[in-house]
């Protein structure tokens, strides 16, 4: 038999707790109504689970199981009663974003900042997350668009190009690769290279890159993502190749961006469900967002704001 929405708050106010009169405060219902409610749920479903042993509760292996299945159920809960009063708070609407941290850093909060002077009630949210968690909110509706510049290949998520930049190589002022107007992969085998896990989405690019131009190359400080390199470069640690969008979030006057030969493409993609359409609130982001991308020299790319609602 199954548990109603009740029996599961009980229940999970008892694992909580470790007591009936624990779980009757935390409900605020009297003990005899909790004890006949969890006597009732034992019923239901068939097994015991709690043991009684010198007055205490024990929760048996089948109640820990449960209860873990529980703790989603009630997390879902509590988003949908946060959901319903965000609602009936902001009846403009909610957005939520995610992105990846290279346009996170820079891009997203300019383009939110400008969309908030136009839309100041609808109710933001943003997150720059890392690969999979990215594609998770997605996929679990706990976001209504993600922006990054790792492709997402997956048959429920939809993909729009949104601009475009390009891998660069970033030096410290006064660094000898600083005098050059373009480097190539000969020119950065001397100096000491903050790279990336060669199996991570930027350490394949940069390995092909060299490859391409018939080198290998050997890493100095090995770091998680462009946001770190371009902090080690900025303290003299070594020379990077970071993406166009990380080191626009750095001012100007820390870091030395010269372009590489023949350096390879990033295009940061809008995605979202494929199942269903952007909201009138989520197009007038993008097309904000696409605007910024033309304002600070990513070339545009894709189809219009409208084809993708």
């Amino acid at each position: 038999m199954s548990m109603n929405l009740r029996q599961i708050e009980v229940f999970r106010a008892v694992m909580i707790t470790g007591s009936i009169s624990g779980a009757s405060q935390l409900l605020f219902v009297s003990q005899p109504a909790v004890s006949r409610l969890l006597s009732h749920t034992e019923s239901r479903v068939g097994f015991a689970l709690f043991e009684r042993i010198k007055g205490r509760l024990y929760a048996t292996p089948e109640a820990k199981k449960l209860f873990r299945e529980v703790e989603q159920v009630y997390a879902g809960v509590l988003r949908v009663n946060e959901l319903a009063r965000e609602l009936g708070e902001h009846r403009e609407g909610i957005l939520n974003v995610v992105s990846s941290p290279s346009v996170g850093q820079m891009v997203i909060p300019q383009a939110m900042a400008t969309f908030r002077h136009s839309h100041p009630q609808v109710k933001l949210g943003f997150q720059f997350l890392g690969y999979a968690p990215l594609v998770e909110r997605l996929l679990n509706h706990q976001a209504d668009l993600g922006v990054t510049i790792l492709p997402v290949e997956h048959p429920n998520l939809d993909t729009t190009p949104l601009g475009s930049g390009r891998l660069v190589c970033i030096c410290p002022y006064n660094h000898p690769l600083s005098r050059r107007a373009i480097l190539g992969a000969d020119d950065l085998l001397a100096f000491p290279l903050v790279a990336y896990d060669r199996g991570s989405p930027f350490g394949v690019l940069v390995t092909g890159w060299f490859e391409a131009h018939g080198q290998g190359y050997r890493t100095a400080i090995e770091v998680g993502s462009p946001q770190n390199a371009c902090a080690l470069v900025q303290a003299g640690a070594g020379i990077a190749l970071v993406d166009e969008f990380s080191v626009r979030s750095w001012p100007a006057s820390q870091l030395v961006v010269r372009p590489l030969h023949e350096a390879p493409a990033l295009h940061a993609n809008l995605v979202h469900s494929r199942f269903e359409p952007l909201s009138q609130i989520a197009q007038t982001f993008v097309g904000v967002l696409r605007e910024l991308m033309q304002s600070e020299g990513f070339e545009a790319e894709g189809r219009s704001v409208d084809s993708i609602a």
